[in-house]
């Protein structure tokens, strides 16, 4: 059984637009500044609790959370996505005690 932890924490700076569009999502306006922020949890329905601290955290728009497999995605800018997920990653290893891992860029 895994434990509380974030397994993957990881944003896509200046995606193609074809990405947004297999992934379903709204496709950014300014590509050079946009970004996809992709992150895993387990127990799952943390990513409940992830996307509000993202949504609190910055300017980012809510791509797909799902409460079964403890995905989320999430879109904005390079440095919204970031400072979404560094809160995330902050908030479940401190308020939370899970293990995290550290953030990833392509």
């Amino acid at each position: 059984v895994p434990g509380k932890q974030i397994t993957l924490a990881h944003i896509i700076a200046s995606p193609d637009k074809i990405l947004y569009e297999k992934l379903g999502l709204n496709p950014a306006i300014d590509y050079a500044r946009a970004a996809i922020g992709i992150m895993t949890v387990s127990p799952a329905e943390t990513a409940i609790i992830m996307a509000d601290v993202a949504m609190k955290a910055a300017a980012i728009d809510l791509g797909f959370v799902d409460r079964f497999s403890g995905s989320l995605i999430i879109t904005g800018t390079v440095s919204e996505v970031e400072a979404s997920e560094t809160a995330i990653l902050d908030y479940v290893r401190e308020e939370l005690k899970y293990t995290t891992c550290k953030i990833t860029r392509t």
